[in-house]
This record gives C-alpha cells, structure tokens and sequence, in this order.
C-alpha cells in the first residue's frame, strides 16, 4: 500500500521516491528503509540469552536461521507492552547477522521524497537522534526514519534506556 500524502508530489516531479515499511510502537510511528527490509513475522518460541543486554528478547529459529529477537520498545528506552500475546517482528540483517525487531504493529510502505525528508527535531531526546536518520511530516503525524545499523549496533552508546 502507498499512503497518501504531500510528499509525494514533490517526488512525482523528479521520479525520485524512497520506500520504508512503516511500524507502530508506543502509539508512534517509525520508517524503515525497505531495502533493510526481509521478512515480517510473528515471533515466537524465543529462546532466552542468559546475560544478553535488555533489548535482546531471545533467539528464534526462522526458517532454518538462528535470528536474534530485539524489542525495538526497549532499545527506545521506552516500557514493555503489557500485552504480548502476538509479537510482529520486522527481519533485518547487519553485517551477516540477523536480526528480528519487535514492534507493536507493522503498517503498510510508503513511498516518500527525499527532498521532504527534514533533520531531527531540536527537541528530540539524544538518545533518539542518535537512532534516527530525520523526520518526514505526514498529513497527522510525523514519521521518525530509523537508522537501522544503529539500531542494531551494540558498538556505540546509542541505547535510549
């Protein structure tokens, strides 16, 4: 699905667009570039990580691949769901590994210009910006683009909690 929305008819003129898969979390709403993108599925039969950091739910085995299970609501420093009877997951991989990040729901792709794409917000926390590429304003809300790698990235302190 492609929503509808003033971004795109700055695209339309150029041919230009970029693609991101669309997840809710916490009543927010978050684009991931679709080329990140591989699966979305259900989460389930996790197997915990003794002494893994908070965000790391588990392992699971998807299809054959041993695929690491993170709460992207935890990485955001955010509280768990209360309810977790479904667990959609969105499958990304980084740097050979494979990854499995929960969200709350997954929503359709939206196409969108690059050219509408705006900084973070100065009054966003730090700890978000260094998860975000920047922001695109929708007709009611604001799309926050996550940068995968870092979200995914256990290298720098980039953990929200």
């Amino acid at each position: 699905m492609i929503a509808a929305n003033s971004n795109q008819t700055d695209a339309r003129a150029t041919g230009a667009f970029e693609e991101f898969v669309t997840v809710m979390v916490a009543d927010q709403i978050f684009g991931l570039p679709i080329d990140r993108v591989h699966d979305v599925f259900i989460a389930s039969s996790l197997t915990a990580v003794p002494l893994a950091p908070r965000e790391i739910v588990g392992l699971l085995n998807l299809r054959g691949r041993v695929v690491t299970a993170m709460c992207l609501r935890r990485r955001l420093g955010l509280p768990d769901r209360a309810d977790t009877a479904q667990n959609m997951a969105v499958g990304l991989e980084r740097q050979g590994e494979s990854y499995g990040l929960l969200v709350d729901s997954v929503g359709e792709v939206m196409k969108l210009s690059p050219e509408r794409q705006e900084p973070n917000p100065v009054h966003m926390d730090g700890r978000w910006v260094k998860l975000s590429r920047g922001v695109h304003r929708l007709d009611d809300k604001l799309l926050i683009i996550l940068d995968v790698d870092a979200v995914l990235s256990f290298d720098v302190d980039a953990r929200a909690a």
